[in-house]
């Protein structure tokens, strides 16, 4: 060969090996929730009067789950099996507020190991305290930073306009919009770890739309036609779009855009009251395990390897480790089983429409179990009564189908009734090497948390708190 040739073929053997060390890069991850926000409220969905025109660019340029479930209708219980993929009973996390055992397996845990830096941006509650968002202490056993996040600011509860937060364990009081807040914050975290050439794990946990219901005057002004609490509920979504916006609007400007798995949901489904409606049609609200208590937007944007597209697969908030897992080949000993949740990433590359693991749901005396287009319904677990629906003919559940597939309601009732012992023996911590579990704080109000009683005198002057200070005297 000659020495030209030779070195041609050389360079392309380089460049070869260069485009495959670029093509293994391990992908940045972010994970960003609203809090309260519906199912039909996004303008993809052709919401009445809410635009969202940065969340319809995120779901033209991804892949839209138009079947997406929360795992449990209120807060605290989905953050939870987000962090572990497990259905929230077994964390210990029943309702909102309780603490997240400290002997669970966390995905930030996971990815520490892995070598990803690790960041938690806004609203927490998994530490076992109820009440508007204070800032997390510094020596909170159940602080972002004891579950595997090494950079946190973030606060207990929901916050809005002018937070008062936690950076590590430091106070710091804020001025301006919570959710332009949290963006601009975890920004400053990726472009230091990007320019570190460190792989992120960044979460994004957005206090809007809870109440109190609390939009600057530009956002409410686009419905003055609602009333005062429809204007600033959808004001507060507002604000949480253009604050997506200026994240993607970032990472494209940092060259970061291309692999970044950015997976945006909601915690729960929407909220009552509200006008236009929340659930765009659906049966139920927050709190219920109805199709309007449990269904939530949910999109995911990888430009490297998704292709955009709306996808029917049904899927939960209980598969975002299994699936981060998955793409990144972490081993088996870093889930905590047993997991309820499965991995996506076939999904993401294929067109799949049915899944062969079943969604299971389990809430105070709820719960719910769907097989695709087939939703069995715990209408009272104590008393043992079920209900079938056909989510793919009838997405309002209004008939009730149980006679007419006598088969199918019979095999899952027996499935769920099982899947519900496991989950009972979870709960008593037989799943943890003790066999057992640890102590736990008690789920309550900050204002009545000794831990926080120094500081009840000057937070008498923040309108956030005020009235729930004076309440509990």
């Amino acid at each position: 060969m000659k020495p030209t040739n030779l070195l041609l073929s050389l360079l392309i053997l380089l460049l070869l090996s260069c485009k495959q060390i670029i093509d293994n890069t391990p992908p940045n991850l972010i994970l960003i929730m609203t809090d309260d926000q519906g199912w039909g409220q996004t303008g993809f969905y052709n919401h009445p009067v809410l635009k969202t025109p940065n969340l319809d660019a995120m779901a033209e340029n991804g892949i839209r789950f138009d079947r997406f479930y929360a795992a449990a209708p209120v807060c605290s219980p989905t953050r939870a099996s987000i962090l572990t993929g497990r259905s929230n009973d077994r964390t210990g996390v029943l309702d909102h507020g309780y603490a997240l055992r400290n002997q669970e397996k966390t995905l930030a845990v996971a990815l520490q190991k892995a070598g990803y830096a690790t960041g938690h941006f806004g609203k927490w509650h998994l530490n076992g305290l109820r009440g508007p968002g204070v800032p997390i202490l510094k020596d909170d056993r159940h602080s972002p930073g004891k579950f595997g996040f090494d950079h946190w600011l973030s606060v207990t509860n929901f916050f809005d306009i002018n937070p008062l937060m936690s950076e590590n364990g430091i106070f710091i009081d804020l001025k301006g919009d919570s959710s332009k807040i949290i963006v601009e914050k975890a920004l400053e975290f990726i472009k230091e770890k990007s320019n570190q050439n460190i792989p992120f794990f960044t979460v994004i946990w957005d206090g809007s739309p809870h109440d109190p219901f609390l939009a600057s005057s530009k956002d409410r002004s686009y419905f003055i036609n609602l009333d005062e609490l429809s204007q600033n509920h959808y004001g507060e979504l507002v604000a949480f779009d253009r604050s997506l916006g200026l994240l993607r609007k970032s990472l494209r400007e940092l060259e970061l855009e291309k692999n970044t798995i950015l997976w945006y949901c909601s915690d729960n489904g929407g909220l009552r009251n509200i006008s236009p409606s929340t659930v765009g049609g659906l049966r139920g609200f927050k709190t219920t395990i109805w199709e309007g208590g449990l269904r939530v937007p949910a999109i995911i944007e990888w430009p490297k390897v998704i292709k955009p597209k709306v996808t029917q697969f049904p899927a939960s908030t209980m598969d975002i480790f299994p699936t981060i897992a998955d793409i990144l080949g972490l081993p088996d000993s870093d889930l905590l089983n047993p997991i309820d949740g499965i991995s996506l990433y076939p999904v993401l590359k294929n067109d799949i429409s049915n899944r062969q693991k079943k969604i299971p749901f389990r809430y105070k005396d709820q719960g719910a179990l769907i097989d695709n287009n087939f939703k069995l319904v715990a209408t009272s677990l104590s008393k043992k009564e079920f209900e079938l629906y056909n989510l793919k003919e009838d997405k309002a559940e209004t008939i009730n189908v149980a006679k007419q597939n006598q088969l199918i309601f019979d095999q899952m009732r027996v499935e769920f009734l099982n899947w519900n012992k496991s989950v009972d023996s979870s709960w008593v911590g037989k799943d943890y090497p003790e066999g057992k579990v640890l102590k736990q704080p008690k789920r309550q109000f900050w204002m009545n948390d000794e831990r926080y009683e120094p500081y009840l005198k000057d937070w008498l002057n923040r309108s956030e708190y005020r009235d729930r200070i004076l309440r509990s005297r």
